[in-house]
């Protein structure tokens, strides 16, 4: 009898390995699909098959997938997201050629332009801030003078907030125009800037499974212009009310976007007019979410994901009830990592779940301002917010690094 196999499209630095583990713990083999499976590297750690294929080339995953049922029985298709949110879109293709569980791609593809997704959202009347779509500098200008200064501005398509800046003034307006203008910025077609209203107030992050609000999850980022994410805490203090309203409008989402297959992400800011949101993710989020939920609750979002992908039932009943709160360690300054240790004595601090390093000495750091900046993270539970905090800070004072900053021009 050919083995079962599950097929993931591209990998991911936070949470692909996870997929891996849970799919051997469900009796499957992963099998990675990827542009550049090196860039992976737990895919070689872990001794994962994974084969270099064009991932945008949706003909040439259809001829892999056929390629492999030669030997396999393909149980199931997933994937992630990657920096244009284009996977998704793909894998609901695949699934939909190969019969296989999945999302509708047209669904999917709503929400990867972000702009199409906004004007979905209003239409459904949906509250998310006012916005605009540009294509030069010109047309930036003009979009956030009608919306007024501060504004927001990023891609229309891309995720992990790449290239996404707030801007309280012209010149700062100018100077990430140019930006996203630039060369390093790379469009598949002409360019699409979203301008946003800055919608201010406290971020969270509802976690949605099929048609259910499974979780809400508090989230802080650091500093302004940049909105990197520095903390979680699942499931987020909230009162009665505010988590009604969370999940009422993250609801009215997914019957917007016709969404409701697998997992869905929803970013929302509680502000002076309630909730609203910022954007929507048909996918489980990245970064430390899934391994708080598991924490917190028990309950692995990753494993009955993959149940639902091969055509089973999730179990989404919660094992326990405590507080889970993640640290995301962000470098100081751009440079050669020296050193970094410390996390073997963070680890072994009684309440920590897990930590992580991504970097190893002699690493060049370069911030760029979004999720890449994360140089690891630690994860700590208890019964209770304040204990989890304590833990939280007591492993992550334990962890230190150097960082000799490149030399300047002239040097």
């Amino acid at each position: 009898m050919a083995r079962r196999a599950l097929i993931l499209v591209e990998g991911h630095r936070s949470i692909g390995f996870l997929y891996v583990n849970a799919a051997e713990r469900l009796g499957l083999c992963p099998i990675t699909l990827s542009a550049d499976p090196t860039q992976y590297d737990y895919l070689a750690a872990e001794g994962i098959e994974a084969i270099r294929v064009d991932t945008t080339n949706l003909d040439a995953l259809i001829r892999e997938c056929c390629r492999l049922r030669e030997t396999y029985d393909i149980a199931g298709i997933t994937g992630f997201s990657g920096l244009d949110e284009s996977i998704p879109t793909t894998v609901g293709k695949l699934c939909r050629h190969f019969d296989l569980p999945g999302p509708n791609p047209a669904s999917i593809e709503r929400c990867h332009d972000k702009f199409t997704q906004r004007q979905i959202l209003a239409e459904a009347g949906v509250p998310i801030p006012a916005y605009r779509l540009a294509a030069n500098a010109t047309d930036v200008k003009s979009a956030a003078a009608e919306i007024g200064l501060p504004v927001i501005v990023k891609p229309a398509v891309g995720s992990g907030s790449s290239g996404v800046r707030l801007c309280h003034n012209a010149d700062e307006l100018a100077e990430h125009t140019s930006y996203l203008l630039g060369e390093k910025q790379v469009w598949r077609s002409s360019p699409r800037i979203l301008i946003e209203e800055f919608a201010q107030g406290s971020h969270y992050s509802a976690e949605i499974m099929g048609n259910e609000a499974f979780g809400i999850a508090a989230v802080d980022f650091g500093s302004p212009p940049h909105f990197v994410s520095l903390e979680y805490i699942y499931p987020a203090v909230l009162t009665d009310d505010e988590h009604r309203r969370i999940t009422d409008v993250s609801l009215s989402c997914l019957r917007a976007l016709d969404l409701g297959w697998g997992p869905t992400n929803i970013d929302i800011r509680w502000t002076r007019r309630g909730p609203v949101v910022i954007e929507v993710n048909p996918r489980l989020a990245g970064g430390t979410s899934p391994q708080l939920v598991q924490a917190a609750c028990g309950v692995d979002l990753i494993a009955e994901h993959i149940k639902l992908v091969i055509g089973g039932e999730w179990n989404l009943c919660k094992r326990h009830s405590h507080i889970a709160a993640a640290r995301i360690l962000v470098a100081d300054c751009d440079g050669t990592l020296d050193w970094i240790d410390g996390d073997g004595r963070a680890a072994a601090v009684p309440g920590v779940a897990e930590v992580k390093l991504y970097v190893e000495p002699k690493t060049p750091i370069v911030r760029k301002g979004d999720f890449r900046d994360a140089i690891g993270y630690v994860i700590a539970v208890s019964p209770t917010l304040a204990q989890t905090e304590t833990i939280l800070r007591r492993a992550v004072d334990l962890i230190h690094w150097s960082i000799t900053p490149f030399p300047t021009i002239g040097e």
